[in-house]
Order: structure tokens, then C-alpha cells, then sequence
């Protein structure tokens, strides 16, 4: 058993809403625009922010709102967040089962990389992929295509998991397998229509759904992000 396993990050590993709803709405006020309610703009969580934004105040204003939007995430908002409720021990047991878990989130790495050493994350996953600060790998076929690249591994060797339909649609594209979390932010109709065939409804389904049949002891790695 074994081989590659690449996580998206908010809605799959952690609970993101309240940190990434809250900055959106501190960067619409800066824009002295109509502020939803935060149970409205849940539907931001996982598509790149800038095309969220395009959405909310339009092309011209949109890099303006993300501007604002990273100076209250990145000090406070990154933090405002929580792992799903079993993430540690699924994680821990994906590795017990000889599994390599790299992250792949159309996040800035800086902040993904904050984000999993501050809830004891960082230490499963040898390899942590996010986008750059510049909008770089913010497309999720991109950035995995760069993952593929960069670890050296066999699309027919890995699986993505993720609840948003980029997370399938960019695993598809590059033809690794893709599995959909059901527990996220994306509908059980999204992920079908984006191509998802395997689904999870919690943490504790990843060895199930990774056909996993023995478990052995973990090859502890150094992780690297980029």
C-alpha cells in the first residue's frame, strides 16, 4: 500500500469560515461596499479570492478588496480556524499505512505553512504546495501540475482530496485520481459534476476510501514548502 496523497487545505483539512469570511467583510468595508452577512460569503472558501472578489465589487476593485483582505487575514484571520475534528488521527494513519501526504492549496504557502504549524500539522506532510502572493499557481490544475513536477511523482501514483470542484477538476486535468470531502464547503452535486466518483462525509473515511488494506510504521520526512 502507499503512494502519494495530496490535501487541500481550508474546508478539508481545517475549518476556515470564520477568518476568511471575516476578513472579507473587513475588506468590503475599507471599500465602503454593502458588507453580507458572513454565513453569505461562505461560498468563497476555496475558489482563488481574487476571482471571489471580481465577483463582489467587480475587475477593478477586486485587487484593491484583496489587498485589504491579507491585512487583517494574514495577522488574524489565518488564526481564526480549527482541524476538523479527527484530522490528526487520519492523518497519522494515512502515514502509518506507508502513505506520502503533501499539501495543495491555492493559499499562499506562506500562510498555509503558518497555518499547519500553529495546529500541529506542518510534521505529516513531507512537501507543502500553495500559490504565491503575485496570484502564481492560484489555479488548482496549475499548481498541481507543479506539485507532480516538483516531488516526481506518477499522476497514476497519487490521489487528491478535496471539497471544492477545483480540487477535482484540477486533479482530473492532470490525471490523478480525486476524491471529494463532503464535510467542506462543496455540495455532494458539485463535486459529482466536476467529475468526483469517491467521496468522503469525514476524516475517518481516508483509509477506507484509499483502499487501504495493512497497515505498517511511518518513514518520517523533512517537510519542504514552496
Amino acid at each position: 500500500m502507499g503512494g502519494t496523497v495530496f490535501f487541500d487545505l481550508d474546508g478539508t483539512l481545517t475549518d476556515p469560515e470564520r477568518g476568511i469570511t471575516g476578513s472579507i467583510q473587513y475588506a468590503l468595508e475599507r471599500l465602503a461596499v454593502e458588507v453580507p452577512e458572513a454565513n453569505a460569503l461562505t461560498w468563497c472558501i476555496g475558489p482563488p479570492l481574487l476571482e471571489s472578489f471580481q465577483t463582489l465589487v467587480g475587475d477593478e476593485r477586486a485587487p484593491a478588496a484583496l489587498a485589504h483582505y491579507r491585512e487583517r487575514y494574514s495577522t488574524v484571520g489565518l488564526y481564526e480556524n480549527a482541524p476538523y475534528s479527527g484530522i490528526h488521527d487520519a492523518l497519522s494513519g494515512l502515514r502509518n499505512a506507508g502513505f506520502r501526504l503533501c499539501i495543495a492549496s491555492s493559499k499562499p504557502h506562506v500562510y498555509v505553512a503558518k497555518i499547519l504549524e500553529r495546529f500541529e500539522l506542518i510534521d505529516f506532510f513531507s512537501d507543502v504546495f500553495g500559490s504565491e502572493l503575485n496570484g502564481v499557481r492560484t489555479d488548482k490544475s496549475e499548481l498541481l501540475r507543479f506539485a507532480l513536477s516538483e516531488t516526481r511523482v506518477e499522476p497514476s501514483d497519487a490521489t487528491m482530496i478535496g471539497d471544492r470542484k477545483h480540487d477535482i477538476i484540477g486533479a482530473l486535468d492532470n490525471g490523478i485520481a480525486a476524491i471529494g470531502v463532503l464535510y467542506g464547503y462543496g455540495s455532494l452535486e458539485e463535486l459529482a459534476r466536476a467529475g468526483a466518483k469517491r467521496f468522503v462525509d469525514a476524516p475517518s473515511e481516508f483509509l477506507r476510501s484509499l483502499g487501504v488494506l495493512q497497515i505498517r510504521p511511518p518513514t518520517p520526512a523533512p517537510c519542504r514548502v514552496r
